[in-house]
């Protein structure tokens, strides 16, 4: 059966409940606007780094409790979201492209010496023209 997830809210909610606080008193004790603690309570708004660090101070939890809870709500919404799902389904991995053979080793560079070899090499080939010394 798999775990409930816990939503930063009901976190919030059962903190606020353990030190009989209500969203005006600790609004004004973590100096966040009571709009802004109620839309968290009723998971109309995420956990920002900044409620985080507030709620963390206030509360006693490392910053990351709060940014992990909101983090895997936001997983979960994101795996429940059928039109993501959909885009996501249509990515292919990345490919590494192959490496070269010859890794490390330069390449040569063809002079004009080695395609005259080259052409004598093939019949009917005229050999590459000379160019008049000055």
């Amino acid at each position: 059966m798999p775990k409930a997830l816990q939503t930063p809210g009901s976190v919030l909610t059962s903190l606020m409940d353990e030190y009989q606080l209500n969203p005006n008193s600790l609004a004004r004790a973590i100096s966040l606007s009571q709009s802004a603690v109620r839309q968290i309570v009723s998971g109309k708004s995420k956990i920002t780094v900044s409620t985080a660090l507030r709620l963390s101070k206030f509360f006693g939890q490392p910053v990351a409790f709060w940014l992990d809870i909101q983090r895997a709500m936001d997983i979960n919404e994101a795996e429940n979201d059928e039109e993501l799902q959909a885009a996501v389904a249509g990515i292919s991995k990345a490919q590494k492209p192959s490496k070269p053979e010859a890794a490390g080793k330069t390449a040569k560079k063809t002079t004009l010496a080695d395609k005259r070899k080259k052409a004598e090499k093939v019949p009917g080939a005229k050999p590459a023209a000379r160019k008049p010394k000055n």
